[in-house]
C-alpha cells in the first residue's frame, strides 16, 4: 500500500512538471507568431512561422518535405494538389504557396490579417496545422 503523503507528493510533482508543457499547448497562435504585437497575424508573420516549421519538418535537410514528413499536416490528395512538379515532395516555395492559399481562405474579410476568430474557423485550423 502506498502512503497518502507519497501519493500527494507524486501528484504535486506531476502537476509541477506538466504545468509548463500544458501551458505551452494553450498559448494562442497569435501570441506565438505575432511579431509586431498587433493582436493579429499577417501573411509575413505566417510565412515566417511556416518557414521555421518547414525547417523542423525536414530532418534530413534535403530541402523538401515528403508525405512522411508532412504527416498530419497535408493529406495525400492535398500534397498532390500542392506539388506542381509531381515529384511527391514540397520545396519551401511550394510549402509557402500552400500556406498563402490557406491564409487567404482563412481571411474572408480580405483585410490582410487573421484574428483569433478567423484562426478558429476550419480554414484557420487548416492553416495552423502547417505552422505548428
Amino acid at each position: 500500500m502506498i502512503s497518502r503523503p507519497f501519493v500527494g507528493l507524486a501528484l504535486a510533482a506531476a502537476v509541477a512538471f506538466s504545468g509548463p508543457a500544458l501551458a505551452k499547448d494553450r498559448v494562442s497562435p497569435i501570441k506565438m507568431f505575432d511579431s509586431d504585437n498587433d493582436g493579429t497575424l499577417d501573411l509575413a508573420e505566417v510565412k515566417k512561422a511556416a518557414s521555421a516549421m518547414f525547417a523542423k519538418l525536414d530532418p534530413d535537410r534535403d530541402g523538401t518535405l515528403d508525405a512522411r514528413e508532412l504527416r498530419g499536416r497535408l493529406s495525400a490528395k492535398e500534397l498532390a494538389a500542392a506539388d506542381p512538379d509531381h515529384d511527391g515532395t514540397l520545396t519551401l516555395d511550394e510549402y509557402l504557396a500552400v500556406v498563402e492559399q490557406r491564409f487567404n481562405a482563412a481571411n474572408p474579410d480580405k483585410d490582410g490579417t487573421l484574428d483569433a476568430k478567423e484562426l478558429r474557423s476550419p480554414a484557420g485550423r487548416a492553416l495552423l496545422r502547417l505552422l505548428k
